[in-house]
Order: C-alpha cells, then structure tokens, then sequence
C-alpha cells in the first residue's frame, strides 16, 4: 500500500471540499478555488474533516496514481486554505522589477524592459525592486511562474548576477587566470 496515498487529507475550518461526477474534486477556501480531475479508477470519501483516496486492486498504474492523487488533493487544500509563495531576487547593477497593473515590468540589462503578464488566480509583487514575491493558491502555477520569470534571465556563475530563487546557491567560477 502506498504509504503517501493512505494518509488521510485532514480539510481546515473554512476549506470546503466536494467531489462531483466523473471524480471531480473541486476545493473552495479563503485563498481561493480550485478543481481537478482525479482518475475515475480511485474513490474519494469525505468523512467529517478527513478526505480519504483508495485503490481498487495493486495493479502498477493505480498504485502510481493513489499518491499522486493524495497529495495533487492535499496540495489544493493546502493552497485554498493558507496558499503558496515563491520569492526570487535579482542581482545586478540596474536589474530591477517594477509592479504594474498586468503584472510585473523587469530591466534585466537588455536594450528594452521585459513585461510579464500574470496568469489568473498568481498576484506578483515587488516589495524592493531586487525582490518578486509570487503568490496564489495553486501551487503548480505558482511554481510555473517562478521558474519563466527566472527562465527570462538565469543567473550566471561568474558574477551571479541574474534572476535566482530566494536562498538558491549558485556556484561560481573563478573566471580568468589573470596577468602574468
């Protein structure tokens, strides 16, 4: 038995959680709402405040799917429920985010600023023009985020200057030798 998959979801005061036709688990909360389609093979019960995902039989592909389909279920409950922040900084002389209306405006050091729309449901902030914070329940889309706003501009090794993770280490190199 998967141990992930046979944990039960404990749903928060506040966290609705309903399960429709066709395993459809929609979750509503104060951050927000969310829905996915679970495989039809799995059953989903809600006792009281526990959601509990079984299997029908140990066959490899419900196996694979029953702790995917736990977590994926916890990860929306979660999200609805306290929601997700990612936090990136930039570094580099003139590197800066700016906040704007359809989301973020970024001088990254190329000849024109970088404009990145946020998607539904993602709210982006710059608290300091060297720091984006990324927040929303969907702990997918956050994460998706974080990684093409990063993608715009990666760090470097030698002098790291870039776009990083909040606490991401990035490994340098020593450059050139120098003089004789």
């Amino acid at each position: 038995m998967s141990r992930i998959g046979k944990m039960p979801v404990t749903i928060p005061a506040g966290v609705t959680v309903t399960v429709g036709a066709g395993n459809v688990v929609s979750v509503k909360g104060p951050k927000g709402e969310l829905s996915r389609t679970i495989n039809a093979d799995l059953t989903i019960t809600i006792e009281g405040s526990t959601l509990t995902v079984t299997r029908p039989s140990d066959e490899p592909t419900h196996k694979s799917l029953h702790g995917l389909s736990r977590t994926l279920i916890a990860n929306m409950v979660e999200g609805c429920a306290k929601g997700y922040v990612k936090q990136l900084e930039i570094t580099g002389v003139g590197f800066k985010a700016e906040p704007k209306p359809f989301g973020l405006q970024l001088a990254l050091g190329f000849s024109h600023q970088i404009q990145y729309k946020a998607p539904a449901g993602i709210t982006l902030t710059a608290p300091q023009p060297t720091q984006v914070v990324i927040a929303g329940p969907d702990k997918e889309k956050v994460g998706q985020v974080a990684a093409e706003i990063r993608s715009l501009r990666p760090p470097e090794p030698y002098k790291g200057k870039g776009i990083k993770y909040a606490g991401e280490v990035i490994r340098r190199k020593a450059g050139k030798a120098g003089g004789k």
